[in-house]
């Protein structure tokens, strides 16, 4: 009769796994360094966190200069081509994120270097040292919802805080009135420009008429009223001319603006042509085309003057646009070093770090205490060695 057959032994794994009361053990077993250690770590940081002098931070905050329909918009439209020519000049936009790079540019930060003596303060041999250190302490941010821009400056010094974040403000009004940023700024450029070349112009126009011997009784000859009307008509057709030139500058040929305005232009040619036929025919004296000329610069210089004077006007009322918001004040209480986070900082992580070692070192001696594990240790020893 056969015997009943034996089950085979399942080896026994519970001694393959780590249990809880194998971390517990070693660590019970150091719980007098485990707490006296890292009171004593947090103890010192604490102490080292006193000594440190303290950072104080203050902030201002400012609402951007916003784009303004000028006042010179209802009187560009009665300019007929030269209204075209404004819109396509000065059409450029102004962000805030413009300004939030105005604040960090180069140009604020050596001016601040300069007169806080910020070399000094900050213990640097070179300049763009320096600005590495204030870029390191000064922040400038942008809410997206509100727009208002924020500049937060950190400084060992309560009052320097607070006064070098008021002053890039200054800095930024002073740099943004050197800087054609804004609608009215950009006008005011276009038209500066165009008034100086116009006054040349005009210059050399009525010293030419003057040299001519001109006349009031040359008049008779052309009547005043018919070269002043080729003037008006020479001035459109420069100004048709600027536009379609500046508008190619950003659009294609066959853009239809362009095809318009190049259609109006070839018109204004062929009455500029037809007048000056007329001229030719009549035979007039070289005085005439002088005089002509001189009215041609005059009517220019009239609708550039005047509409320097209105972007003039439209740039001062922006020029105090940059409001703030709340002014930089010295700070009460220090921002930085958090002491008692500094603490409990440390503490835990030489507690962690504490434990970690412990429990290693407990499992390594227990490794080492088998043979088989032995050896495998000898051999990393000797690997590492």
């Amino acid at each position: 009769m056969s015997q009943p057959a034996v089950p085979a032994e399942v080896p026994d794994d519970d001694d393959s796994g780590i249990d809880l009361l194998d971390l517990a053990l070693p660590l019970l077993q150091h719980w007098k360094l485990l707490v006296v250690a890292p009171l004593l770590a947090g103890a010192l940081a604490l102490g080292i966190a006193f000594v440190v002098k303290p950072t104080y931070t203050s902030r201002t905050v400012f609402l951007p200069p916003q784009q303004q329909q000028s006042a010179a918009a209802s009187a560009i439209a009665s300019l007929g081509a030269l209204s075209s020519l404004v819109g396509s000049a000065a059409g450029v936009k102004s962000p805030a994120e413009q300004y939030v790079a105005l604040l960090q540019s180069t140009t604020i930060a050596n001016r601040l270097i300069d007169e806080f003596k910020l070399m000094q303060v900050y213990d640097e041999e070179y300049r763009f040292e320096a600005r590495k250190e204030l870029a390191n302490n000064v922040r400038v941010t942008l809410g997206k919802k509100d727009g208002l821009i924020t500049v937060e400056v950190d400084d060992t010094d309560r009052q320097r805080a607070a006064d070098m974040a008021n002053r890039h403000v200054d800095e930024l009004r002073r740099l943004s009135a050197l800087l054609a940023l804004t609608e009215a700024q950009q006008r005011r450029v276009f038209f500066e420009g165009q008034l100086k070349k116009t006054r040349d112009e005009l210059t050399t126009a009525q010293q030419a008429l003057q040299a001519s011997g001109f006349n009031p009784g040359a008049l008779k000859a052309e009547p005043k009223a018919a070269a002043e009307g080729y003037a008006r008509l020479k001035a459109e057709v420069t100004a048709a001319e600027v536009r379609l030139q500046t508008m190619r500058s950003a659009l294609s040929d066959t853009a239809p603006e362009v095809q318009h305005a190049l259609a109006t232009l070839v018109a204004l040619r062929e009455q500029l042509g037809k007048a000056e036929a007329a001229t030719t025919l009549t035979g007039g004296p070289d005085y005439i085309s002088k005089y002509r000329d001189f009215k041609y610069q005059e009517t220019l210089f009239e609708l550039f003057a005047r509409q320097y004077e209105l972007a003039r006007v439209d740039e001062s009322r922006e020029g105090a646009l940059i409001q703030v918001v709340d002014v930089a004040k010295p700070a009460e209480r220090k921002s930085k070093p958090k002491r008692g986070l500094i603490a409990v900082a440390t503490t835990l992580a030489t507690l962690l770090l504490l434990a970690g070692f412990v429990v290693t070192r407990h499992f390594w001696r227990q490794g080492a205490a088998q043979p088989e594990r032995a050896a495998k240790l000898a051999q990393l020893r000797a690997a590492l060695g």
